[in-house]
């Protein structure tokens, strides 16, 4: 009888502990995870911004670029012809610029020596040699050749300035032609991965036609959703933890909460939730450091610390 007690304790007990076993695998299964979603990037689409062929293009889907990296090369011909032509028409207008040095310097040669004259006549006038008549004389003819360098110094000006006034537009067309050649040279604009390529060596590159396609990989953006009993768990800025698979199981890292929105919407279809598909839901996004372990479109969940 005693053991038919023991027994049946024992036997009660086994089955109470595997029941609070049970219950506890299944609450640390359900719940875990407070939200599911992808990893993206901001993908940047590089366009042409002059028409050429193109000469050189080095580019391969999955390659890593440095910002600044070049890749490519498109003719620059036909602006190379343009910026001759427009410097030929620059010096062609400064040739044409009036010499006022050396027209001037006529002037003020007949000046010197009508100031040297009279000063001569001057004294001879003081000495009653000469007749006051001639000082009178060279005075007047001193004051029509001064009068005569100004005017011709203000014509000289006019003409100068207006040349020069032909020039600027000139400068400005060249300064225009060496930024597209310029634009000529492909290169990355970020640090970042090539996803896509879009013209070949030898095609026709035109102003807005794409090159190519690179996403900044380093942070990655998990773009997560909730329902609207979670978002007064969440805020901007607030580090969560960031589940993903690994080859031995699910690792994990931090993310920072870089974004919520503010209307809700249907779960999309991609993403496994607890509640029904057709629940509303909100999205957030979090900014995870990437070792290049996380790649995009690989699913992640987010628990929230």
């Amino acid at each position: 009888m005693i053991m038919k007690t023991n027994y049946f304790h024992l036997t009660s007990f086994t089955i109470a502990s595997a029941v609070l076993l049970l219950m506890s695998g299944c609450s640390s299964s359900e719940g875990e995870s407070d939200a599911y979603g992808n990893f993206e990037a901001d993908e940047i689409t590089v366009s042409s911004m002059v028409t050429g062929e193109v000469m050189q293009l080095s580019l391969t889907e999955g390659a890593q670029l440095k910002e600044g990296d070049i890749v490519g090369q498109i003719d620059t011909t036909q602006l190379h012809l343009k910026r001759k032509q427009v410097d030929a028409m620059i010096s062609a207008v400064k040739q044409k610029l009036p010499n006022e040095a050396s027209q001037l310097a006529v002037f003020d040669e007949r000046i010197e020596k009508l100031k040297t004259e009279l000063q001569r006549v001057s004294k001879l006038v003081e000495a009653n040699a000469a007749p006051s008549k001639q000082f009178d004389d060279l005075t007047s003819e001193l004051a029509v050749a001064n009068r005569q360098r100004t005017a011709t110094a203000s014509t000289l000006s006019t003409q100068t300035r207006g040349m020069l006034s032909e020039i600027e537009p000139l400068r400005y067309q060249r300064l225009q032609i060496l930024d597209q050649m310029d634009a000529c040279t492909i290169t990355s604009p970020v640090d970042g991965i090539v996803l896509n390529s879009f013209l070949k060596k030898g095609e026709l590159a035109a102003p807005g036609r794409a090159i190519f396609s690179i996403a900044d990989m380093d942070p990655l953006t998990l773009k997560a959703y909730i329902g609207e009993p979670q978002l007064s768990e969440i805020n901007l800025g607030d580090e969560v933890t960031v589940l993903y698979d690994g080859p031995d199981g699910m690792l994990s890292t931090n993310g920072t909460v870089s974004w919520i929105s503010d209307q809700a919407e249907f779960t999309p279809k991609q993403i496994q939730t607890q509640d029904e598909r057709t629940a509303l839901v909100y999205a957030f996004k979090v900014l995870v450091p990437n070792d290049g372990s996380l790649k995009m479109g690989m699913p992640a969940e987010v628990r929230f610390n």
